[in-house]
């Protein structure tokens, strides 16, 4: 089974966020990046089926150089090869396109990706993906094993969990839950020694229209401030939650 893992380089959720350019680009300054979390769990169920069933795994990131850090990290974990597509990830409809590009010259049976990043949280990327290349989607995917050509998948759903089946190729969008977070994985010596000479391929984009553009950012309004009052004097509670508040 040849599986392919979709990478997305995020800030970590601790990084102080700022923006240059009459906040139009995002300050990367000081920014610690990681693999996006959503990724990083379904990297992680993706080395269980290579232990277990001897799948093959790559990975592949739409970005820059300075993408290459996070992919290195995937390798450690225990990828195979990693792809990087040479250009700049702004419009999701753009990324799919260029990954559906690699899903197809690939013929991967296995597509995870994370149901979103955390930095735009668009959650467009994997089902735009499963259109592109006519494969079955499964989203918000908490478990899934193959048997086969068929997968097993549970997905959370409002007010609980459903399992369905689906045919390989599939693509599913995965999450928290795919694998339990005791069970991500920290590279250690040998993982990063062994990443080093194993192959990073650099692509080329394809032809494709940017759907969007990103006219500005704006952090959101900082929080008022508070007024503490007293638990045995709730008079004043009541006063000021009529008069300043008029929540009552």
């Amino acid at each position: 089974m040849k599986i392919l893992v979709c990478i997305s380089h995020v800030p970590d959720t601790t990084s102080k966020i700022n923006f240059t350019e009459s906040d139009t680009k995002f300050d990367t300054n000081g920014v610690q990046f990681v693999i996006n979390p959503n990724d990083e769990f379904g990297l992680t169920r993706a080395m269980w089926f290579k232990e277990k069933q001897g799948a093959s795994v790559d990975v592949v990131n739409v970005g820059g150089a300075e993408t290459e850090a996070t992919l290195r990290k995937a390798l450690a974990i225990g990828a195979d090869t990693a792809i990087r597509i040479n250009t700049e990830a702004t419009d999701g409809f753009y990324v799919a396109k260029q990954l559906a590009k690699v899903v197809q010259d690939g013929s991967y049976d296995l597509v995870i990706a994370g149901r979103e990043s955390i930095d735009y949280n668009g959650g467009m990327v994997p089902g735009m993906l499963a259109a592109l290349t006519g494969a079955s989607f499964i989203n918000t995917c908490i478990g899934l094993e193959v048997a086969g050509d068929t997968a097993t998948a549970i997905r959370e759903i409002d007010g609980g969990k459903e399992t369905s089946t689906a045919k390989l190729p599939l693509i599913i969008g995965g999450q928290k839950g795919l694998v339990e977070e005791s069970d991500l994985r920290i590279p250690n010596m040998r993982g990063i020694m062994m990443a080093r000479k194993k192959p990073l391929n650099v692509i080329e984009p394809i032809e494709s229209d940017q759907g969007t553009k990103t006219i500005k950012f704006e952090k959101p309004a900082p929080k008022g401030e508070v007024t503490l009052v007293s638990p045995d004097n709730v008079g004043e509670l009541v006063t000021l939650l009529h008069n300043e508040a008029k929540a009552i």
